[in-house]
């Protein structure tokens, strides 16, 4: 079953790369972007994550939460994090628990790995309701920020 917008968002807590914690609900009353990412230190999810480190002025201005969210485990993350200088969460769903939640999730990812986040994002409403929904089947594409940025600007 898909997530699409107009549902409510799977409420879900991981922990983060300082051992913290993360809760959907922490977030309750701003709008926050999902990103799920297959695994650090790959040069698409790079890509992608720096693309939102260099814009994360941008996201503050709009009172965003981004949430990075993958298979790997905290200590990974946290020196993908501190080598990339990411400035937002990471979060580890090493149970694959959210991922599956959320309908992301390659049942076979390359060289047999099995569980690994599909590259995905979601738009989360103040309310807690899904309003932006893109899951990608190709892990070498990245989200439509264009898509993303014009209905994150409906909050602004």
């Amino acid at each position: 079953m898909s997530i699409k917008p107009g549902q409510a968002a799977p409420q879900f807590s991981l922990f983060d790369t300082e051992k913290k914690k993360i809760s959907l609900s922490d977030f309750k009353g701003q709008p926050v972007l999902i990103l799920f990412f297959p695994l650090a230190f790959t040069s698409t999810c790079t890509k992608e994550l720096c693309s939102v480190r260099d814009d994360i002025a941008h996201y503050d201005q709009l009172k965003v939460q981004i949430l990075a969210i993958s298979v790997d485990s905290l200590y990974s993350l946290k020196k993908y994090k501190e080598e990339q200088k990411l400035n937002f969460p990471l979060l580890s769903d090493f149970n694959k628990e959210v991922s599956t939640a959320y309908d992301t999730i390659y049942p076979l990812f390359g060289f047999d790995m099995k569980g690994v986040s599909k590259r995905s994002a979601f738009v989360i409403d103040p309310d807690g309701v899904v309003v932006y929904a893109e899951v990608l089947e190709n892990a070498g594409e990245i989200p439509n920020f264009e898509a993303i940025e014009k209905t994150l600007l409906t909050f602004a």
